[in-house]
């Protein structure tokens, strides 16, 4: 008899581990630290929730289109969408205008359509970068939300929606949602690395715009 093949590592530890170094580099870049020093002014914060904007429209209206729904079931929860939240912030700390004043940078336009074209002709790769996205903001989110507020002045008011998912009790619930999905997606070894690999091209991706925005 012949040995039993190893057991399926769940996906989301598997592009935890995959992306980690990645991930720690994303961290330590320049913009993520003037982020969490308080260091980024209004205008620059704009500009970068600009650039959220644009990816979070690309992923939310490719998750939106019937065959991703029907591909990434387990995975989608409305209460995670960002961009309304971004809409609410960048009209709150810009203005009304702020479409027509604010451009995205040229690797956030890239990267949005690189999510475009995945949601029409390789759906499951939606996924790698939802991951990225949700769980950093899930994770993330409160500490940013703090500094944000005591640099721009906030207080905890208005433009800080993007951070608000609600109390720390439904953010772990919203993650561990989200990873009990994830896991449920891979249907063998060739989809679970082809979202690896997704994972790390999107923690490059974010390199690139981070240092696009603030230069090392």
């Amino acid at each position: 008899m012949s040995p039993a093949a190893p057991p399926f590592q769940p996906l989301a530890r598997r592009l935890r581990q995959a992306t980690q170094t990645r991930h720690t580099q994303v961290e330590r870049s320049a913009l993520m630290q003037r982020l969490l020093r308080g260091q980024l002014g209004r205008a620059d914060y704009c500009g970068w929730l600009c650039d959220l904007h644009a990816l979070y429209s690309a992923l939310e209206d490719g998750l939106d289109t019937p065959a991703v729904q029907q591909r990434l079931a387990p995975l989608l929860d409305p209460a995670l969408a960002r961009r309304s939240a971004l809409d609410q912030d960048l009209g709150q700390l810009h203005g009304p205008d702020w479409r027509a004043d604010l451009q995205a940078s040229p690797p956030a336009q890239a990267y949005a359509l690189h999510l475009q074209g995945l949601a029409i002709r390789q759906p499951l790769g939606l996924a790698a970068h939802a991951y990225v996205r949700y769980l950093g903001d899930l994770a993330g989110g409160q500490v940013l939300a703090r500094v944000v507020g005591q640099s721009l002045g906030l207080a905890g008011g208005p433009g800080l929606a993007f951070y608000d998912f609600g109390g720390p009790a439904r953010v772990g619930e919203l993650a561990m949602r989200f990873r009990s999905g994830l896991d449920q997606l891979a249907r063998d070894e060739d989809e679970a690395q082809a979202l690896e690999d997704e994972a790390c091209a999107a923690f490059d991706r974010h390199g690139d715009w981070f240092d696009w925005r603030c230069p090392p």
